[in-house]
C-alpha cells in the first residue's frame, strides 16, 4: 500500500476515534511525554539559551525519533502502518477536547455561575480568571478555541502530511514544549527561547492553512479575509495573529484587548474592530466553526500528501540528473 494510502487512511480513523472518545482522563501519550520532559528539564535546566536547546533537542529529537523507529518497524505490514497512523493522529489531536472544554464553559456561563466558568477556564488558557467578567471569560475562550484549533488540530494534521507519524510526533512534541517552557516568565525567558522559536516555526504553515480554512468554513468569508489582512500582525505571535484575526472575521466579533497572565497584564491589539463584542453564545459558533476547520484540514492534508510525494521524486530525479552530469 502507497504512503499516502496509509496517511489517509490513518489519519482519517485517528480522527474519527479523537471524535468518538476525546482524550483519555489518564495515560494520555502527550501527558507521558510532558512528565518525561519535565524530568529532562530538571535535570538540564539553566538560565541559558544553549541548555533550553539542548533540553528542545533532547525532547522534540527523541519523540520524533522513537515514531520513526516505530514506523519502521511496521513499514512491511500495510495494516500495522495504518494502526500506528491512526493511533498517533488520535494521541496527538485534541479537537473533542477543545470543544467539550470551551462548550463547559458556555454552559456554566449561560447558568450564571460565573465561578465555575472561572473554575473551568485554565483547562482551555493560562489567563488569571479571577480577573475576568462573564464578557472576558467568553472573549477568553473564543480567542482559546481558534489557537488551539491550529495547534491541536490543523498543525499536527500538516506536519502528518509531510513527515507522516514522526511529523505529527514531533510537531505535538514542540507544541507542548512550548507550552510548558515557552512563555516569557523569569524562569524560561533563556531557557524556554529555543522551544517557542521552534514551535513559532513549526506552527508558520498550519496557522496560514487554519486562517484559510476559518474563511472558507466561516459565515463572512470577507469579513475573516479583511480582518486577517488588517490586524494579523498586529498580534504579537506571529501564528495565533491569523487564526485569531480570521476566526473573528468569520465570526463577526471583536477579540483582542487587555488580558492577564499570572499577573502580568498585557494590552494586545484589537481584531476585528467593526466586530460586536464576544457573547456566550459565540463559543458555541466558535467551536462549530472549529470542527468544520478541523474537518477541512484532514481532506487537505490527505489531498496534499500525494502532491508532497510528487515534489520529492520530482527533487530526488533532479538530484540524480545533475550527480549524472557531474
Amino acid at each position: 500500500m502507497r504512503a499516502d494510502r496509509i496517511f489517509a487512511y490513518g489519519a482519517t480513523a485517528g480522527l474519527i476515534g479523537d471524535l468518538v472518545l476525546g482524550d483519555p482522563r489518564r495515560g494520555h501519550p502527550v501527558a507521558a511525554f510532558g512528565r518525561a520532559a519535565g524530568a529532562v528539564e530538571s535535570l538540564l535546566w539553566r538560565d541559558h539559551r544553549g541548555w533550553g536547546a539542548v533540553h528542545t533537542l533532547v525532547c522534540a529529537g527523541g519523540a520524533a525519533a522513537a515514531a520513526a523507529l516505530a514506523s519502521r518497524a511496521v513499514r512491511r505490514s500495510p495494516a500495522a502502518a495504518v494502526a500506528l497512523t491512526a493511533a498517533a493522529t488520535w494521541a496527538v489531536v485534541g479537537g473533542t477536547s477543545l470543544g467539550r472544554e470551551a462548550r463547559a464553559v458556555g454552559s456554566a456561563l449561560e447558568a450564571g455561575d460565573v465561578e465555575v466558568a472561572r473554575e473551568r477556564l485554565p483547562h482551555l488558557c493560562g489567563r488569571d480568571p479571577q480577573s475576568l467578567d462573564e464578557r472576558q471569560i467568553a472573549r477568553a475562550v473564543v480567542e482559546s478555541v481558534a489557537e488551539n484549533t491550529s495547534d491541536a488540530v490543523v498543525g499536527a494534521l500538516v506536519w502528518g502530511a509531510v513527515g507522516g507519524v514522526p511529523g505529527l510526533v514531533a510537531f505535538r512534541a514542540i507544541n507542548t514544549l512550548d507550552a510548558m517552557v515557552g512563555h516569557k516568565s523569569a524562569r524560561y525567558l533563556r531557557y524556554g527561547w529555543a522551544s517557542a522559536r521552534l514551535d513559532d516555526v513549526a506552527g508558520w504553515p498550519g496557522a496560514r492553512l487554519t486562517a484559510a480554512l476559518a474563511v472558507v468554513a466561516g459565515g463572512d468569508p470577507r469579513g475573516a479575509v479583511r480582518a486577517w489582512r488588517a490586524d494579523a500582525a498586529k498580534h504579537p505571535s506571529p501564528n495565533a495573529g491569523p487564526v485569531e484575526a480570521a476566526f473573528a472575521g468569520a465570526l463577526g466579533v471583536r477579540l483582542g484587548g487587555t488580558l492577564s497572565y499570572a499577573g502580568r497584564v498585557e494590552h494586545r491589539p484589537v481584531l476585528n474592530a467593526a466586530g460586536r463584542p464576544v457573547g456566550v453564545p459565540d463559543i458555541e459558533r466558535a467551536a462549530r466553526l472549529s470542527r468544520r476547520v478541523g474537518a477541512l484540514a484532514l481532506a487537505a492534508a490527505v489531498g496534499g500528501r500525494p502532491a508532497l510525494g510528487a515534489l520529492r521524486r520530482g527533487a530526488r530525479a533532479v538530484v540524480r540528473t545533475r550527480k549524472g552530469h557531474a
